[in-house]
């Protein structure tokens, strides 16, 4: 199982990725195994659904990408 996750700091800071296994994941971004993420957290989880193979988690997670911070993903986030 994959997750495509939306994290947040906080601070206006918008993180999208995708993952097998979530719980390690926001341990590493908040830890500074992240090159992105590092000394910018702490990383809170705002959004994250679930897809069966890492294909269709990653065609998620570029469609996401592609939102960017518009209307589409502000929907998204507060739903």
């Amino acid at each position: 199982m994959y997750t495509v996750y939306i994290l947040n700091n906080g601070r206006n800071k918008n993180y999208i990725g995708c993952t097998e296994n979530l719980a390690k994941r926001i341990s590493k971004h908040n830890h500074g195994g992240s090159r992105y993420t590092r000394n910018k957290g702490p990383w809170k989880i705002i959004y994250q659904e679930a897809y069966s193979s890492k294909a269709e988690a990653l065609k998620r997670e570029r469609q996401i990408k592609s939102y960017k911070g518009g209307g589409a993903f502000k929907k998204l986030v507060n739903t």
